[in-house]
């Protein structure tokens, strides 16, 4: 079970360091710190769908295109399957026991949304990442207004502790510093409604 579980990492890390976006592998691995600051005591199976929940960017020949969807949660949905679908053959080529294999993809098909604790967790280890680690790159490249766009949607599936700890992120960068304020206060201030179909 270990060897299995330290192949399935050691391959997970293979295939996002190989990724276009810059801060995939970065974040992969804050997202499995933040999953073990949350619960240190995190089985096996949440620290592999922590490392593998977006490994679906890591191929520009298969990954999900957002310009596919008009609805950005579908993106997200279409997005944690495919990510799921590419977990599920990398256990399978480490041998991971079945029973690992089925709840590490489950974990994974539900990051975005979470509906159960350890999804939850999951989905706000994701979620905090965002913030602490991918927005200043994601904010060059795609600029202030649909960095904004990203973070009230990112904001919002934040569970109320996580929004706590977000609300306190500091950036060195005026405009990540004014993002995260709007972000904040529009989140609160207009609800869901209107802010996924970007």
């Amino acid at each position: 079970m270990i060897d299995s579980i330290a192949c399935a990492k050691q391959k997970i890390r293979a295939v996002i360091s190989k990724s276009s976006v810059p801060e995939d592998p970065i974040h992969a691995e804050n997202v499995l710190e933040w999953l073990l600051k949350l619960k240190p005591d995190a089985d096996e199976t949440l620290q592999v769908a922590a490392l593998a929940h977006d490994i679906d960017r890591s191929d520009e020949r298969t990954k999900i295109q957002r310009s596919d969807f008009n609805d950005y949660n579908l993106f997200k949905a279409a997005h944690a399957n495919n990510s799921a679908k590419i977990l599920k053959d990398i256990l399978h080529k480490c041998q991971v026991e079945q029973s690992v294999v089925d709840v590490a993809c489950r974990l994974v098909e539900r990051h975005e949304i979470g509906g159960d604790p350890r999804s939850d967790l999951l989905k706000d280890a994701d979620s905090i990442s965002y913030f602490e680690v991918n927005m200043p790159l994601y904010f060059q490249r795609e600029g202030y207004e649909e960095t904004l766009k990203r973070c009230i949607w990112g904001y919002h599936r934040l569970s109320p502790k996580m929004k706590e700890i977000c609300q306190n992120i500091t950036y060195t960068h005026h405009s990540l510093v004014k993002i995260l304020k709007e972000a904040i206060y529009k989140a609160s201030e207009r609800g869901k409604d209107g802010l996924t179909n970007r």
